[in-house]
């Protein structure tokens, strides 16, 4: 880590300080929320979760850039890009139902 360049120090730091944030949104929202019972709940705590993860990532891999664990690693980062297209194909959907009720409701 003491190899590391300013910019690589910024971004492990940043990448730390929004998996922190993202794990203290998912905790407080699903203790206080019953955010699994709505679609927009469900993709709020997706949405978080994923990008959590995705900075996770970020931390993990400056800490352990080579070996099994960075493959390991590597294969959650794919699977979580993709969740985060998952999860903003749902939002279209989502956002796009929503239009069509408020257009019906005038």
């Amino acid at each position: 880590m003491r190899d590391l360049t300013v910019d690589q120090w910024i971004n492990f730091t940043a990448s730390g300080f929004t998996a922190l944030a993202c794990i203290t949104f998912t905790a407080l929202y699903h203790r206080r929320v019953t955010w699994w019972r709505s679609a927009i709940g469900r993709n709020l705590m997706g949405l978080a979760a994923a990008i959590g993860v995705l900075c996770a990532y970020t931390v993990l891999i400056t800490l352990a850039p080579d070996g099994c664990l960075s493959v390991v690693l590597r294969g959650i980062r794919t699977c979580m890009v993709l969740a985060v297209g998952g999860i903003m194909i749902q939002q279209t959907r989502l956002l796009l139902k929503a239009q069509r009720e408020h257009r019906s409701a005038d």
